[in-house]
């Protein structure tokens, strides 16, 4: 059974995503964990809480989502530096992928540092990078639509 580690945070309720975890299950048995780093927004003064809480309710989102594909998935919130958040998952995990979301160029702060080449690079896994949009901002009392 194929292992799919699904790392994103802004783009992480996407069709782009939704279409490529569809193909990985057309393709045979396989299961997903999805982590999702609490890097905080830009546009104004978060706290750490604030980040991890907007993280875990796009996570339980996406579980959903990915529930209702029939994938065998889990999840987790990282450290808020996504390579730090991958490095912990792949101590104690096994993964036969990286499939990394990000939001498009000019906008991404993982694109400026140069994740998904540091990402395969540092980890020797096949790296599938998809580029999406940013979905709303989930707090855990909003309903996912």
């Amino acid at each position: 059974m194929r292992s799919y580690l699904v790392v994103a945070n802004q783009t992480l309720g996407g069709e782009h995503l939704i279409a490529r975890v569809r193909e990985c299950l057309a393709a045979g048995p396989c299961r997903f964990h999805v982590l999702v780093p609490a890097t905080p927004p830009s546009d104004h003064a978060w706290t750490e809480a604030e980040a991890r809480a907007l993280a875990q309710a796009r996570l339980d989102s996406s579980l959903a989502r990915f529930h209702k594909l029939g994938a065998d998935v889990q999840g987790a919130v990282g450290d808020k530096d996504p390579m730090l958040a991958i490095e912990d998952i792949l101590r104690t995990e096994r993964f036969d992928e990286i499939i990394l979301s990000t939001l498009p160029p000019g906008i991404s702060k993982w694109l400026k540092k140069d994740l998904p080449r540091r990402v395969a690079d540092r980890f020797g896994l096949p790296l599938t990078h998809l580029i999406g949009t940013p979905e709303p901002v989930l707090t855990r009392d909003e309903p996912d639509a």
